[in-house]
């Protein structure tokens, strides 16, 4: 009986274990920092790390230095320390996307963009590929080129993507996490199928072309601001995206605010965006003798933190609303949790550690 009763005791355990680990979600980091600099940061707490960025050269993917092919090369090798990591190669960003709109709107260079990806992706041993295309369909940048056919032929470039190269790579993208972008920009309903994630970059929601404050990256939204990781999360669900490929963005750093005044502690009040800042710096400007308060909105789930003396503002994520956004994920079924970006972490005592751990609690 003794016997029976242990054999059932370590079923038990294991069942449990097994729950535990297949609920853990991928823990996806962006990566654009000095190519040792990761070294100083927890790789084995990642499932994926994405290299930011590659580019378009003419209609090619194109590595641009020896330096992002040092970067990149690096990151591979960190397999060593964790052996399942796939590290992804991101084309674009906010503001590396400039030609993405005419070079795409030709299906030749479509082609040829996928044939450069797949020998990329096999030249430097990498796993996938990420579209962050910021965006089609929708004035960017200042100046970028945009067109209404940016769309289908997104669409058609995904495909193509998928067609050569098979379910061997990855292939995801950076959606925008507002609500013009989940409208306009993607036919959610022809890309979702070939994609393995769509990236919700559920941040920036107040950027610097802003000018009235708010938080730039809430769990939910609130009277004063409608956008938010549940707003985007349920529009997706309403255009049937399947939960298990979003994974929500997470911010590791902070967006400042000056010339606001008191009002609310200076929360959706006129003002004029200073900076970022890296969450590592973060506990530093918000010192007890800083003259920041620091305060938690319980509608949006979101810290934020005022400076009456300097009329400073700050909107941030993180340990409190980070272990929120996890459990959000987790309880939503959904596909991952992105960050933007590792760099920008603290060495120790970070949000990927908290996240990690609330990822595996």
């Amino acid at each position: 009986m003794r016997s029976l009763c242990l054999a059932a005791c370590m079923l038990l355990c294991a069942a449990a274990a097994d729950a535990q680990t297949a609920r853990a979600l991928p823990i996806i980091a962006y990566y654009s920092g000095r190519a040792t600099m990761v070294d100083s940061f927890r790789i084995e707490q990642v499932s994926h790390v994405i290299f930011s960025f590659v580019h378009l050269r003419t209609d090619s993917l194109a590595v641009m230095n020896a330096n992002d092919t040092l970067r990149i090369r690096h990151l591979v090798a960190l397999k060593a320390r964790n052996p399942s990591m796939k590290v992804i190669l991101s084309l674009g960003g906010w503001g590396g996307c400039r030609t993405c709109s005419p070079v795409f709107m030709s299906k030749k260079a479509r082609k040829k963009f996928v044939q450069t990806t797949k020998k990329t992706l096999e030249d430097f041993h990498c796993d996938g590929i990420d579209l962050d295309w910021e965006y089609p369909a929708l004035a960017n940048v200042p100046g970028y080129p945009y067109a209404d056919a940016d769309r289908d032929n997104f669409t058609d470039l995904v495909r193509r993507l998928r067609r050569k190269l098979g379910p061997r790579y990855e292939i995801s993208f950076a959606a925008g996490g507002f609500t013009h972008y989940i409208r306009q920009s993607i036919d959610w309903k022809k890309v979702t199928p070939f994609v393995d994630r769509i990236n919700l970059m559920t941040y920036d929601l107040v950027n610097g072309y802003d000018t009235v404050t708010g938080h730039h990256t809430p769990l939910y939204s609130s009277p004063g601001h409608i956008e938010s990781i549940d707003n985007a999360v349920r529009m997706l669900d309403s255009l049937g995206v399947p939960p298990s490929k979003i994974a929500i963005g997470l911010a590791f750093y902070g967006r400042i605010f000056d010339n606001v005044d008191s009002v609310s502690n200076g929360l959706f009040r006129p003002g004029h965006f200073r900076s970022g800042i890296s969450y590592r710096n973060i506990p530093a400007l918000l010192s007890p003798d800083s003259g920041f308060v620091y305060h938690w909105d319980p509608t949006a789930q979101a810290p934020f933190a005022y400076s009456p003396s300097r009329r400073w503002f700050v909107t941030f994520d993180d340990a409190a609303s980070v272990r929120l956004k996890t459990r959000y994920a987790i309880d939503h079924g959904l596909g991952g949790l992105m960050f933007w970006e590792l760099a920008e972490d603290a060495f120790e005592g970070g949000l990927l550690e908290t996240l990690y751990n609330e990822d595996h609690h």
